[in-house]
């Protein structure tokens, strides 16, 4: 008898060491390949922060999800950095005090990338990252969050290209004057694209900027597809079939992106990995900031930036998160509905993004390692991390050119 527990005690050390020793091989492995590969992150809000006083993209701060030294960290070697306008009344008065804050947030960007030339270059190309990583920088390159910042003047798209926007996400919350949103409490205005909304795609497609399906309606999406002649990327969305949100794709919408082309960027945002369980009292405590917002209508661009970072603060505080596993979940569906080569990561980060273990960009590595765990080849990481996005981003500049 002692002996079978003599015997049975060295096997569970045995496996208990075996276990280890394999999570062990994974991390180096995991490890290995992330500081190989292109990291991309199609989508951040951070220079929301960037606009509020004693935030240093150049140092570590103790709030916010991105800075340089914790994308070091991380190893993310490029981020898109979007300039975010949230929706408002859609009138010329308005619209032109919309156009000032847009190139107030793009000012924003280029002195913070300008303060620190030896850490990030702006990055305007495909092949930037790789010339910008290989040099020891990180990349940043620019986005625009919500068409509403164009107004209704299509002059805006270029001057926008030229301060180094390479995306323009059509809408937000909301409707504007392109197209519907996937979220408009209101419902659809034009059941899909405006015909404004047709020339914005066209004037994109022209100058080489990528057309963000994210947020915008089933309808919107489907109009897009119909009209764009490059690939298009939706830069922060997940899957419908694993999460249900108007504001993921279902399975056709994604098997409609391969036959264009284009990409979906993983959104690491909780809500739209797995379904929220009931939590009343952070339903009560978002209450309470929408009250005090006005439900963020018919308030300055300044009032309406300070009670996003309430509330985005507040649900930090009371959220329960989902998990890398779920996040990786996503990409293995991705994967699974249509091959490899039309499936990324947008974090969402300073935006609502963040998961357990994945709360900012120093813990970017973590996707790896699940990635690796699962069985995903170096190839295919380095698709998944950033080759798919490069790869849609070089053929819309080559459409462009044509």
């Amino acid at each position: 008898m002692k002996l079978f527990s003599v015997l049975g005690m060295a096997l569970i050390v045995f496996a208990m060491g075996s276990c280890g020793d394999q999570e062990t091989s994974i991390q180096r492995k995991a490890e290995r390949i992330h500081n190989a590969v292109l990291t991309v992150d199609t989508h951040c809000d951070t220079p929301m922060r960037l606009m509020r006083p004693g935030f240093d993209l150049g140092v570590r701060n103790d709030n916010g999800c991105i800075d340089l030294p914790r994308m070091k960290e991380g190893g993310l070697d490029a981020e898109f950095f979007a300039v975010f306008i949230g929706q408002g009344p859609r009138n010329d008065s308005v619209h032109n005090l919309i156009h000032d804050r847009t190139l107030e947030i793009f000012r924003a960007i280029h002195e913070s990338i300008d303060k620190y030339p030896e850490q990030v270059e702006l990055a305007l190309t495909s092949e930037d990252p790789y010339r910008i990583e290989s040099s020891g920088k990180r990349a940043a390159f620019i986005g625009i969050e919500n068409g509403y910042a164009i107004g209704n003047n299509l002059s805006y798209i270029e001057e926008y290209y030229k301060l180094g926007a390479r995306y323009i996400t059509l809408s937000h919350s909301r409707n504007n004057d392109i197209c519907d949103s996937s979220t408009d409490p209101d419902g659809p205005e034009y059941n899909g694209l405006s015909g404004f909304g047709e020339e914005v795609v066209a004037e994109m497609n022209r100058l080489g900027m990528m057309v963000d399906v994210s947020h915008i309606s089933d309808e919107s999406f489907y109009d897009v597809l119909k009209i764009s002649k490059a690939p298009v990327i939706a830069t922060h969305s997940s899957c419908r079939a694993l999460c249900e949100s108007p504001r993921n794709l279902d399975d056709n919408m994604i098997h409609a992106l391969k036959e264009n082309g284009g990409v979906i960027q993983i959104c690491i945002l909780s809500d739209y990995l797995r379904q929220p369980e009931p939590n009343p009292l952070l339903d009560e405590k978002l209450l309470e900031i929408r009250e005090k917002y006005n439900n963020f209508e018919g308030i300055s661009a300044e009032e309406r930036e300070k009670g996003r970072g309430e509330y985005y603060e507040t649900r930090e505080k009371y959220k329960v998160y989902a998990t890398v596993t779920d996040a990786v979940d996503h990409i293995d569906h991705v994967v699974q509905l249509i091959g490899i080569d039309h499936v990324g990561i947008g974090t969402d980060f300073d935006g609502g993004g963040g998961i357990e273990n994945l709360m900012d960009v120093s813990q970017m590595k973590n996707l790896t390692v699940e990635m690796v765990r699962r069985g995903y080849s170096r190839q295919e990481i380095e698709k998944i991390w950033g080759g798919n996005a490069m790869r849609v981003m070089a053929e819309v500049e080559k459409i462009a050119g044509k």
